[in-house]
């Protein structure tokens, strides 16, 4: 055996060096591919291992859960507690335009809990931190080539419910119990999942509005937050039921078969694909935050040209490009039953 060898070390012949970086390539694809060599569809939604910095470029123009603990622990129950659970509903932005985006469905959910134990009172929601906007576009920054993203999202657990403000022109219900053992399991459940999903994602993307259709990627809002917190609940052990219909907004993208670009170094990156950067800074340019009454005019006028008339959509998921091919009806609101698990 030589001294190499005696080391612990191995050398690699020119061949094996060939080869392994032709596995390595392959297990690149393939975490975008099936095992079949096809595209996933939807796209698995991706997670991380924690939750970065925020940049200090994005700033919230209403503080992030301004009640809750900032470490975001969760009060720990008494196992023997009952925790009542309920479905909590409202138009988005109704503290400030009160009914008017809930007569177009476009609603928060979040859900509530009450310890028998204690009386106390908690709210759960998911939501963005730093606004809507900023989690749907970027922001165009002159010394950056690639748009710059603020899209971070995160549950909020604070003491209280605000009745009137979830019940006055949405939904307040109770829809089961579970014993405080099971509530703590719950926490633990959500700060995982806190800690693991670190984004925002408004769009849903369907083939077609029929049925059948195959959906190319899917949300990650506060209803999708809601929807895995019933079904980590079921897992528990609780029995869910309501008296009303559980409908839930969704915002759909019609498009055909979306076409990989990649992230922001393989296209911000590289002289080969300048023209696909501008074609995207140009796209998201129309969408850009702080404009005029004027600028958003035209606009609208540029972004309805893009997508209907272009049937162009840039979408960035996962922290990377894709583009929609669109198609009619190009962007539906709708207000749809999902029952509870």
């Amino acid at each position: 055996m030589d001294q190499a060898s005696r080391r612990g070390f191995f050398i690699m012949s020119q061949k094996d060096f060939v080869l392994c970086l032709k596995l390595l390539l392959f297990l690149l694809v393939v975490s975008q591919f099936g095992t079949d060599g096809r595209q996933q569809w939807p796209v698995p939604y991706r997670r991380f291992d924690s939750r970065p910095d925020v940049d200090s470029y994005c700033e919230a123009l209403y503080p992030f859960c301004p009640t809750g603990d900032p470490d975001g622990r969760i009060p720990f129950m008494k196992d023997g507690d009952i925790i009542s659970i309920y479905r909590l509903q409202t138009p988005v932005w109704e503290w400030k335009y009160g009914d008017l985006l809930g007569k177009l469905h476009v609603m928060h959910d979040a859900v509530g809990f009450s310890s028998l134990d204690t009386g106390t009172n908690y709210t759960m929601e998911w939501y963005e931190l730093f606004q809507l906007g900023n989690c749907t576009f970027p922001h165009l920054r002159p010394e950056m080539k690639a748009p710059f993203w603020c899209n971070q999202g995160a549950a909020c657990f604070f003491e209280g419910i605000d009745d009137l403000h979830w019940s006055q022109n949405g939904t307040l219900e109770k829809i089961g119990e579970i014993s405080g053992s099971q509530f703590n399991d719950l926490a633990q459940w959500v700060q995982d999942d806190n800690r693991t999903g670190i984004y925002y994602e408004t769009w849903t993307v369907l083939s077609d509005p029929s049925p059948n259709a195959t959906a190319w990627f899917e949300s990650y809002d506060c209803s999708q937050f809601v929807h895995r917190t019933y079904r980590k609940l079921t897992e528990l052990g609780a029995k869910l039921s309501s008296r009303s219909q559980t409908n839930y907004t969704k915002i759909y993208l019609y498009s055909g078969e979306p076409t990989f670009l990649g992230n922001d170094s393989d296209i911000f990156g590289q002289p080969a694909l300048k023209n696909v950067a501008t074609d995207i800074r140009k796209f998201y340019y129309s969408f850009r935050p702080h404009q005029s009454f004027a600028e958003l005019a035209v606009s609208l006028l540029e972004a309805f040209r893009d997508v209907v008339f272009d049937k162009s959509f840039y979408l960035y998921y996962n922290f990377e490009y894709w583009h929609l091919p669109m198609k009619p009806p190009y962007m539906q609101i709708t207000y749809e039953e999902v029952p509870l698990p």
